[in-house]
């Protein structure tokens, strides 16, 4: 069969699965077998893929077919411009994340320091860690995870940009991963968000393949949010900044939260869809 033609039978298979954007799904999964960008495809729509080629494609629209993420079937996903390893350990960044590093690495160059100081609590794939390294040179960052074997995800991206020297990684239970007396500029969290009744109604790809722990927030979704409203003021630096990702329609309560552990709410910023997204606050 030709390239276009097997792009076509793909796209009808993942279509009928359910896949979302079936047609751009089974072009980067042949992008991905060819090693070619996906662009270059329709330089070649009418070349005859190889038996192996074939074959090789055929087990990955498999298995996107049950509903195994992309990025896990190629290893790799897109954060804020860099490429970065995941698995069935991590949570798959979101875009919404994004908006979360950018904030973050904004007030650290603000600061105008050398020694300029963040946590990223709860790191999962290293993502928010390794963008505030790479846009901030002269800032150390941590990264903590309960999980060892995200913390094993999180020191290939390090090392994939080139950043291992500048991040220090701790694994342990929330703040218990850091050593007494820790203080950061820059406390930044995307913690699990999702109400354990709203786990099961979730697409597939998350439900199934994302870790259980990175998901479930709790009954509210806000577990996390209160022990981290309860803690970290102990570990930021006098004007230092807390940065929290939530869920939709946690805005208000996630406020209320934090202002009885007598925070200084001073931002809830909307992600790129304009939901409520990003919470800012400073030690009251």
């Amino acid at each position: 069969m030709t390239v276009l033609e097997v792009i076509k039978k793909s796209t009808e298979f993942l279509a009928g699965k359910g896949v979302e954007s079936p047609r751009l799904q089974a072009e980067l999964l042949l992008a991905q077998v060819l090693g070619v960008p996906r662009m270059n495809l329709y330089l070649q729509f009418e070349r005859v893929l190889a038996v192996e080629e074939t074959d090789a494609l055929r087990e990955l629209v498999r298995r996107r077919g049950r509903r195994e993420p992309l990025q896990h079937i190629v290893g790799s996903t897109s954060f804020c411009g860099l490429e970065l390893a995941v698995n069935r350990h991590v949570l798959v960044p979101r875009p919404e994340t994004e908006l979360l590093a950018e904030l973050g690495w904004q007030f650290l160059a603000a600061l105008n320091s050398e020694h300029a100081t963040a946590l990223d609590l709860g790191t999962g794939s290293g993502c928010l860690a390794v963008a505030l390294a790479v846009h901030c040179p002269a800032a150390r960052v941590w990264a903590s995870d309960v999980s060892a074997d995200a913390l094993a995800v999180a020191r290939t991206n390090a090392a994939r940009q080139n950043v291992t020297d500048r991040i220090h990684f701790g694994q342990g239970d929330g703040f218990r991963a850091l050593p007494p007396g820790t203080r950061f500029d820059l406390i930044a969290s995307n913690p699990p968000y999702v109400p354990t009744a709203e786990i099961a109604a979730l697409e597939p790809e998350v439900r199934d393949y994302d870790p259980r722990p990175a998901l479930d927030g709790g009954g509210d979704g806000l577990d996390f949010h209160r022990r981290i409203a309860a803690e970290a003021a102990a570990f930021l630096k006098p004007g230092g900044r807390l940065m929290l990702e939530f869920g939709d329609g946690q805005s208000d309560a996630l406020r209320a939260i934090l202002e009885i552990q007598k925070w200084i709410v001073e931002a809830v910023r909307a992600d790129y869809s304009q939901r409520p997204r990003i919470l800012v606050a400073r030690a009251g």
